[in-house]
This record gives structure tokens, C-alpha cells and sequence, in this order.
């Protein structure tokens, strides 16, 4: 401690308490900085805390709405509970032999028509072609050299879709939709694997046509068949025609069918349809069956929705050859009925009368 310093006078005796030391007082200074730092980090903290849970709980979380880019997403049921929701593909094919002019900016889309002969294929392919933006160009595989193999196929095919294959079908520069019809018989199956993987690459949707009714089927290729040969209208051979007159000519022959060879007939039929739709089920696709377009012309909207089409109606010439019973247009009947009876094909003996 500081010694305190004393002065004797006569008198009198005074103390005078000895100076603060410069130490001590720099001492006192720093622990006032210290708390004096001490207060305002603590403030700080509870600022900056208070700040943090206001933030915290002002967040909230924003869904960002669909937005719709023009694609529309299909959903067509089918009677074989089948379901196709997909977004077609967006192509604008470069013709190689003429310009698209104002069109070029116009999407196209691919599809083909996956049938067998019989089924109401070139009926379909008629409506189809009624319409003003579609341009579906036959049955162009049934010239043997443009499938011969897979190479003759894809430069068939690219031909197709470019726009570069004419035909009385062809829609030019503004089609909407472009196509062909292929019969499972004509290099299809053959070549499935990399047809299939054309068709996923390029964006072609498949339309599948079947018919319900195998029995009146074969009536029709069997009565197509002979034709070929007899010629009935006028020493020519139809496979279509456009008259009630020609369609009865041509009805008035009644083939005779195989009962013995008739339900295994009709199971390779089935199992050849089955075989396809498992080949390209991984296409988009939409499965169709004649019957339901007779019977109900409305599917065709669900067809015309599945090319993105606008919606119009569709026409065709055809009439339809072999009409009214099954009974009437074969000439062993009595053995085909013992023959189904009783069978999961029965149903054919008694199906609709159009």
C-alpha cells in the first residue's frame, strides 16, 4: 500500500493522502471497456436473435403452379382396361424435296396403324385421311423390296416421317399428322426389336386396330382371298369398295371354313395380337377395335385427341361388305356352330348385326 506522507509544523501536523498510481487507474479504465463491451455484445445477441425468429417464422411454403406449355396430357380408356397418359412427342420434319414455308414452325406428329388384313384398316385409314391436316399413306409394306430387311425399313420409314413420301394422302407442307398402315405380316414382327427402338427414337405413336370378332375375320379374308382369283366385279378384284351393289356382289360368296383346324386358327390369331401389343408396349400407344368404332363413332374423338388433332368429322366412301348375320355368310354353318359352341370363341356366332 501506498505510504501516506506526513509534515510536522509547530503546530499543526498535516496528511496528505500520496498520489493514485497511473497503474491503478488504467486498470479501473479497462474493466469499464470490458463491461462496457460486455453490455453491447449481449444487446447485439438479442438483436440479432429476436431478428432470426421473426425471419424464421415469417417462412412459408410457396407451391409454384403447373404451368401449362400448350402439351396436353391424354388419358383414353379402353375396354381392355388399358390406360395411355403420356405427352406426345414435338417434331418439325426438314422435307428434303420441297419447303414447309409458313408451316415449318408447325409440329408434326408420327403415328402408324397396326393392324392385320381384314380388320377395317383402310376404312379406319379413309377417316383418318378426312381430315384436313392428316396424311396417312396406305399400306406401303406390302411392296416386298421396301422390307426386305431393316435397312430397306428405316430408309422407308425416314422417308415417311420427312415428308418426302407422296401419295394421293399426302397433305404436303401443312400436315398436322403423318402416318402409314402396317400389317403385322409385312416385316414388323420380323424386325420388332429395332422398329421398336425407331419408333421410341423418332417420337411415332402406334395406333393399334384389332377386331373383336376373329370369326368375321376369316369370313372376310377368306371371301378377300377368293376374290383375288374369281374377280366377281367385272373381272377386277376390291378389297374395298364404295357401293351397296358391289358389297353385294362380292357378300354373295360364301366361303367354306375349316372346322376342325377353326379354334386353333383363332388362338394364333389372338396370340399373334397379344405377341405385338407386348412387343411395343413401350411405345405410346392407343389400342382400338373395330367393332367399337361401328358401333360407338364417337372413339374416333379419342383418336383425333391422341394425335392432338382439332376435332372435325371424319368421312368415308367404304361400305361395308359382308353385313347382318354370320350365319349368312357361311356356307357350312351348321359345323362352325357345333364347332364354337360351347367354347370361350361362342360369343363370335351371335355378335352384332351391322
Amino acid at each position: 500500500m501506498a505510504e501516506y506522507i506526513c509534515f510536522f509544523n509547530k503546530d499543526t501536523l498535516i496528511v496528505k493522502p500520496p498520489k493514485k498510481s497511473p497503474m491503478f487507474l488504467r486498470m479501473i479504465a479497462l474493466l469499464l471497456a470490458m463491461v462496457c463491451g460486455v453490455l453491447i455484445c449481449s444487446i447485439r445477441l438479442k438483436q440479432i436473435s429476436t431478428s432470426s425468429k421473426i425471419n424464421f417464422r415469417n417462412i412459408q411454403v410457396i407451391q409454384i403452379p403447373d404451368i401449362d406449355y400448350g402439351i396436353k396430357q391424354i388419358e383414353i380408356p379402353h375396354d381392355n382396361g388399358t390406360e395411355q397418359s403420356e405427352i406426345p412427342p414435338v417434331n418439325y420434319p426438314r422435307p428434303q424435296t420441297f419447303s414447309r414455308a409458313e408451316c415449318a414452325h408447325n409440329p408434326v406428329q408420327f403415328f402408324a396403324i397396326i393392324s392385320m388384313q381384314r380388320s377395317g384398316s383402310g376404312w379406319f385409314e379413309t377417316l383418318l385421311n378426312s381430315h384436313s391436316n392428316v396424311s396417312s399413306n396406305g399400306e406401303i409394306f406390302s411392296v416386298f423390296d421396301r422390307r426386305k430387311n431393316i435397312s430397306s425399313i428405316i430408309n422407308t420409314l425416314d422417308k415417311v416421317y420427312n415428308l418426302d413420301w407422296f401419295t394421293s394422302a399426302s397433305k404436303n407442307e401443312c400436315s398436322a399428322a403423318v402416318g402409314l398402315k402396317w400389317m403385322l405380316n409385312q416385316g414388323l414382327m420380323e424386325y420388332h426389336e429395332q422398329i421398336l427402338e425407331y419408333f421410341n427414337r423418332r417420337g411415332v405413336s402406334a395406333i393399334f386396330l384389332f377386331r373383336r370378332n376373329l370369326l368375321r375375320r376369316l369370313v372376310s379374308v377368306l371371301a378377300n382371298s377368293y376374290d383375288r382369283h374369281a374377280k366377281l366385279l367385272n373381272g377386277t378384284h376390291k378389297a374395298h369398295v364404295h357401293s351397296h351393289t358391289e358389297a353385294e356382289t362380292l357378300s354373295s360368296y360364301k366361303p367354306v371354313i375349316n372346322s376342325t383346324s377353326l379354334i386353333s386358327d383363332l388362338k394364333e390369331v389372338e396370340v399373334t395380337a397379344n405377341r405385338t401389343l407386348k412387343y411395343f408396349n413401350s411405345t405410346r400407344h392407343i389400342i382400338l377395335y373395330y367393332e367399337d368404332l361401328v358401333m360407338n363413332r364417337t372413339k374416333l374423338n379419342d383418336v383425333l385427341d391422341f394425335l392432338r388433332l382439332p376435332q372435325m368429322e371424319l368421312r368415308s366412301r367404304q361400305v361395308k361388305i359382308h353385313t347382318g348375320s354370320l350365319s349368312e355368310h357361311i356356307k357350312n354353318w351348321d359345323d362352325i356352330n357345333r364347332t364354337l359352341n360351347g367354347t370361350v370363341y361362342e360369343s363370335f356366332l351371335r355378335d352384332y348385326k351391322r
